[in-house]
């Protein structure tokens, strides 16, 4: 296995873990403005007010994109898989 090689495994990896985190990380980020708008227009500063939302809204797209984060992961496994089964 040269530098190329490695290269490329991590630069996949890279694209697939960014593949299968951002859109738990853009519903976390979304809930957190939208909480944070309305704690500025209400006057509200309550810590908790911000994890709760957040907390549900991650955990139900990670439930509802399960399917499409296990096929990417998968895919990356059988790719490298072969990889190695092939000598590179």
């Amino acid at each position: 296995m040269n530098e190329v090689e490695v290269l490329d495994i991590s630069r996949d990896a890279i694209f697939t873990l960014l593949k299968v985190v951002s859109p738990a990380l853009l519903v976390a980020l979304f809930i957190g403005l939208v909480v944070g708008i309305f704690q500025a227009l209400t006057q509200i500063q309550e810590m908790t007010l911000a994890f709760v939302p957040k907390i549900i809204g991650v955990f139900a797209t990670i439930i509802i994109l399960f399917p499409f984060m296990l096929n990417q992961m998968k895919m990356l496994t059988d790719g490298l898989f072969d990889k190695i089964a092939n000598g590179g």
